[in-house]
């Protein structure tokens, strides 16, 4: 049996000083289920996708997502977990039950709240993603892993700060349309490429546009077996999914390959019987610039080293040959972790609908890619969608 999104909820992401992990929880999964139809009592299992690694105080959250609705009592639930790759874990969780005819209907909630934790401590926590034995004293945190990764990706094929820069102008560019984005405001170029004052350099040839917003923020969405969701009012086909799993340490493998975003790209579209050339768009991981050019060389769209071409030649662009991350990716819209996952499968599933906000929209989306990554491309996730017929 495949699995089809029929329903979904999406909070803005943002610093929200009055919401906690729980009232984002019950916020989300209380209008994904509205949204899709049913009742608390109609579903089967739900998957939690929440990080935490300290950020909250409160661990053991499944059963929060319970607090939405009594019916969901004794349900099972399970929090699931793969660093920045978190929600689409769950999503992939909720689809391999329903493969399994295990259940029917299952409610996938991503959530994560950071901006309450002190500064400092965001670096500590999220430098547990990587590997501490080599990376746990690396300056300036997860962004000074991926610091270390640009220097050597510029060592190797030169100076890529335009190309850089270019990635972040368009995320924050496409990011003014999206009404759930953190940061919606057009930098422009220059600001990106310039540093600055309100642009310094944070690790490496990384400066401040080239990373990702610590945010609040949850998604859910309900999914169900295809069959059923044919008659329910809108329904998104889940054609492919994918995961593979890299070593942790960085040293046991090419960092600037990202072989396992190339696996997960290359399973996924065999899965589904497409190329990414059939593709409508793509929202893919971008923690910091870099990783998004790296990806573009890892999913197949450029050869290796050439990632800027892709960019430079406006073909990652709205109107391009292939948008990449039209809703402004982790750079404009946030990084909530446990929640970025399942909000790329609910901004997809929007536009394959036509229901993307206005100047967000792909016109005439019929396929979308998701790829998400936790660590240093250790948890590779994609997802291929579209349209129920």
């Amino acid at each position: 049996m495949t699995a089809s999104i029929v329903g979904w909820a999406h909070t803005p992401f943002g610093k929200f000083d009055t919401e906690t992990v729980e009232s984002l929880v019950v916020k989300v999964a209380t209008e994904a289920m509205a949204d899709a139809g049913i009742s608390a009592g109609d579903v089967d299992e739900i998957v939690l996708g929440h990080f935490n690694a300290g950020f909250s105080p409160q661990d053991f959250t499944a059963s929060l997502v319970l607090q939405a609705d009594p019916q969901l009592r004794f349900k099972p639930a399970t929090r699931v977990e793969n660093a920045c790759a978190t929600g689409s874990a769950a999503v992939h969780q909720g689809v391999r039950a329903i493969a399994a005819g295990a259940a029917r209907t299952v409610l996938v909630v991503g959530v994560e709240q950071m901006t309450r934790t002190p500064g400092p401590e965001i670096g500590r926590n999220l430098l547990r993603a990587s590997y501490l034995p080599e990376d746990g004293d690396t300056p300036g945190g997860f962004a000074g892993v991926f610091g270390k990764i640009a220097q050597a990706y510029f060592q190797k094929y030169g100076d890529q700060s335009d190309a850089l820069a270019m990635i972040a102008a368009k995320n924050h560019k496409n990011g003014v349309a999206n009404p759930y984005a953190q940061m919606r405001k057009d930098f422009g170029y220059e600001f990106c490429r310039s540093e600055s004052e309100k642009n310094p350099f944070v690790a490496g040839p990384l400066k401040r546009t080239d990373c990702s917003l610590v945010s609040d923020g949850a998604a859910a969405l309900v999914l169900m077996d295809s069959e059923t969701a044919k008659t329910m009012g809108k329904a998104v086909n889940i054609r492919a999914t994918a995961h593979a799993q890299d070593f942790l340490p960085m040293s046991k493998r090419d960092i600037l390959q990202f072989e396992g975003c190339s696996v997960a790209w290359q399973r996924a579209l065999q899965s589904a019987g497409v190329e990414l050339s059939d593709l409508s768009f793509v929202e893919t991981h971008d923690c910091f610039t870099v990783a998004e050019l790296i990806e573009y060389e890892a999913m197949g769209l450029t050869p290796r080293g050439q990632g800027a071409r892709a960019i430079k030649e406006g073909w990652t662009q709205k109107d391009g040959k292939l948008p990449i991350n039209p809703s402004g990716g982790l750079k404009a819209k946030g990084h909530p972790i446990g929640a970025t996952g399942v909000s790329m499968h609910v901004l997809s599933a929007m536009q394959l609908l036509g229901q993307a906000p206005e100047g967000m929209q792909i016109k005439n989306a019929k396929l979308a890619g998701i790829f998400n990554m936790g660590g240093a491309a250790v948890a590779n996730y994609v997802s291929v969608l579209e349209p129920a017929k």
